[in-house]
């Protein structure tokens, strides 16, 4: 019996001790929240080939720019008004006013990029803004008719399909044409 005891008590003394941490399995590094791959120029305008309303906003274009806008950004030289990737939309009930190009609403919102993803191929944008709120646009490029459409120097033809969701509205397929601008 008395074997038993200290038996026991030992086995409680070493319940006790501090056991030897087991390293916790390291969680999968985060994608990061701004990344493009592009071997080609996909810069400029993408303009809606049809109306794309949400209440009184329409969506006016998808900018992309350059290769360095994008390297700047991921950088951390970032903008409060503007961003290698951004989306414009203009108040349809504000005024006209003419502009350097011509007549433009007067109102606009303009939403940069909380997060984006550009390749050859897609162009994944998430953003947000006081007027809007939350802005997601997830559109696929054909990267044959955004050459034919970069030849022609903005030719009409359809170069990206995708969707567009703002706020609480519903999501909307969008198909954009290519504009390199002035």
């Amino acid at each position: 019996m008395r074997n038993f005891i200290g038996l026991a008590v030992g086995l409680l003394i070493l319940a006790s001790c501090d056991r030897p941490e087991v390293p916790a399995e390291a969680p999968a590094p985060a994608a990061p929240a701004f990344s493009h791959a592009m071997t080609s120029d996909l810069s400029g305008y993408y303009m809606p080939a049809g109306d794309v309303r949400i209440g009184k906003w329409s969506l006016d274009h998808v900018f992309v720019g350059q290769a360095t806008d994008f390297q700047a950004w991921e950088g951390g030289d970032r903008s409060a008004t503007f961003g290698p990737v951004m989306l414009q939309f203009d108040d349809v009930t504000s005024p006209m006013v003419q502009t350097e190009i011509g007549e433009a609403r007067s109102v606009t919102a303009r939403v940069l990029p909380t997060a984006y993803e550009v390749t050859d191929s897609r162009i994944r944008f998430e953003g947000r803004s006081p007027e809007l709120g939350a802005v997601r646009f997830e559109g696929m490029l054909d990267p044959g008719a955004l050459a034919t459409s970069r030849r022609n120097l903005g030719d009409e033809g359809v170069v990206v399909r995708g969707e567009l969701k703002v706020g609480e509205a519903p999501a909307q397929r969008v198909q954009m044409r290519w504009w390199g601008g002035d």
